[in-house]
């Protein structure tokens, strides 16, 4: 059949390099399908490559399908993240999905995802540990806790448990693969592989990347970061100043703590500082932020909870005919191209690309706007 794996990419490194060739020493014959997460992230970071570098990188080393994860999908909560990229997986007939995870536990996380899903007082110890000021991610691990004595906590195995639960939510026929992380997650210095954050503030301290990701990686400096996006940001909460609460994940509340600190802040991080409680992540906020930026309203989110399209962003010979075979029994549309798609979704999309854009020359803008609508699948 086909292997699946969930990717970021910001930037490829290393530690991808190592799970894209252990899929292919796994199962050589059989096609690899990245659903990519593309110009905005699940932390609500901007991407440092755009999504059809990230494509080219991909295709170069070992992958034989990139399909776009849809904005409202990638750049929300594990949660919502997984939802959309297993049904993706689930649509393309993949019936395997590998992750790197920090515990390698497949148990554990069965264990876990049942309890979630099933466990009649899971739901209640939440509400009571999100009532005491905790913020989600902790209330959900404490809920675990407080029934298994296990927690869950570092960020590859909660993606894992997300990827889980949600295959056995959707009952999917995927088999989920984990292979153990093999270095500390911020670790600099074991043996040439380190996470995408600690490489992305390497590439901020004008620092070497080169022994971090493969040859073919080629970042350019300075990097986009969310700080460069704040003067948009700025004017598009002042211009929506009395309705901010119409934004996706701006909760009732937080509206005001907007108000209040957009006067003060005088760039993103200040924003950030002056927005963070116990209950609010740094991540909490930063999705916040991009939905308000790319004027992304919760109108919008109750009408896109499911993907509208899948979408090939490159393929190699395998990739290709893979999808000749299963493009018939798809049950959503396949396009290849901006103008052969018809959906809010896609619409959305071109509206995120421009956002995207905003802080790069015009030139550069110019050729992501004709890409994002023109440009077809790379094939390589």
């Amino acid at each position: 059949m086909a292997v699946g794996i969930v990717a970021e990419f910001n930037p490829f490194h290393n530690g991808h390099l190592y799970l894209l060739q252990k899929a292919k020493e796994m199962f050589p014959n059989e096609p690899l399908i990245i659903i990519l997460g593309g110009n905005f992230l699940e932390r609500g970071e901007v991407s440092i490559l755009n999504k059809w570098q990230k494509t080219e990188i991909a295709l170069d080393y070992h992958a034989d399908m990139v399909v776009e994860l849809p904005f409202p999908f990638a750049t929300q909560s594990a949660d919502y993240f997984a939802y959309g990229a297993i049904t993706l997986l689930k649509e393309l007939q993949v019936d395997k999905i590998i992750f790197g995870s920090e515990s390698n536990d497949l148990e554990m996380f069965s264990n876990f995802a049942d309890i979630q899903l099933k466990h009649p007082e899971y739901q209640q110890f939440v509400k009571q540990e999100m009532a005491s000021g905790k913020n989600y991610p902790t209330a959900l691990s404490n809920a675990l806790k407080t029934i298994t004595g296990k927690e869950i906590r570092l960020p590859n195995d909660t993606l894992a448990l997300s990827y889980i639960r949600e295959i056995k939510r959707q009952q999917a026929n995927i088999t989920p693969i984990s292979i153990q992380r093999t270095n500390d997650y911020h670790n600099l210095s074991d043996n040439h592989i380190t996470s995408a954050e600690s490489i992305r503030k390497l590439l901020l301290e004008n620092q070497d990347i080169t022994q971090y990701v493969p040859s073919k990686v080629k970042v350019k400096t300075p990097i986009l970061t969310n700080e460069q996006y704040f003067p948009y940001l700025k004017y598009q909460i002042m211009t929506h100043y009395d309705h901010l609460e119409t934004f996706q994940t701006v909760d009732e509340g937080m509206n005001t703590r907007i108000k209040k600190a957009i006067v003060k802040a005088n760039n993103y991080q200040e924003l950030i500082q002056l927005l963070k409680t116990k209950r609010y992540t740094y991540n909490r906020i930063q999705r916040m932020l991009t939905h308000i930026l790319c004027n992304f309203t919760k109108e919008e989110a109750k009408m896109m909870k499911e993907p509208e399209y899948i979408r090939v962003l490159g393929f190699s010979n395998l990739g290709k005919n893979y999808l000749n075979q299963i493009k018939k029994n798809l049950n959503i549309p396949l396009i290849t191209t901006y103008s052969k798609g018809n959906s809010n979704m896609l619409k959305l999309e071109q509206r995120i690309t421009a956002c995207y854009a905003l802080p790069l020359s015009l030139e550069e803008q110019k050729k992501l706007w004709e890409d994002e609508y023109k440009k077809g699948p790379i094939q390589k």
